[in-house]
């Protein structure tokens, strides 16, 4: 069963999730609702995900927006015509370079059809994505979360969101991972939306 969201959604579930949870019923009580953080299913915002991994946010905006200005038009074809010194003259890590350039081929001969995805379960899309050098869990998660909309991902990988669970849970630093998705099972169906809250909260703190 494919669960996804929408702006129609997105507030009622918020809500429906602070009558069960006390603790993400104080984030919204004290910063309001969570931006819902959308993407548009594109071969750029999963390039934009890729810059992302492991550097701010700020340092993989520089580098899209770089992208954005030497190619005009971030595509499978125009990433493959650049060469290693125009990638890096963008920002963009030779590690880097070689995930999009897969990702590009991928689209190219058809091995991944982004505008079929939404169509796919989560499971599949995760067996597809992950299938290219590069691409892991956390990249998946984002990629469901934010541009397909899917309901119920938690991102155990996701540094933020672990973070903002253990402070508003008063969990300890070194709580393994098991324990912290036991704690995320509570939200199911809506883990997706309980993670824009934990976000909503590690910015409104600025948790560290």
């Amino acid at each position: 069963m494919i669960r996804s969201f929408s702006e129609r959604t997105f507030k009622r579930i918020c809500n429906q999730l602070a009558q069960k949870d006390v603790h993400l019923a104080g984030v919204l009580e004290t910063y309001g609702h969570p931006p819902m953080w959308t993407r548009s299913n594109s071969f750029e915002s999963l390039v934009h995900i890729i810059l992302e991994q492991q550097v701010s946010l700020a340092s993989a905006l520089a580098a899209l927006k770089k992208l954005q200005e030497h190619t005009g038009h971030i595509s499978p074809e125009s990433i493959l015509k650049l060469n290693d010194e125009a990638l890096r003259a963008c920002y963009v890590s030779r590690q880097k370079a070689g995930y999009i350039r897969g990702l590009a081929e991928a689209i190219t001969n058809g091995t991944i059809d982004l505008a079929g995805m939404h169509r796919l379960p989560d499971v599949v899309i995760r067996e597809k994505l992950t299938a290219l050098k590069g691409i892991g869990n956390w990249t998946v998660d984002v990629y469901l979360m934010f541009v397909l909309q899917r309901a119920d991902i938690f991102p155990v990988g996701d540094l933020a969101a672990v973070n903002a669970l253990k402070r508003l849970k008063s969990l300890d630093k070194d709580t393994p991972k098991e324990t912290l998705l036991a704690v995320a099972a509570t939200w199911a169906p809506h883990r997706t939306i309980a993670t824009m809250i934990l976000w909503h909260h590690y910015l409104s703190e600025k948790i560290v």
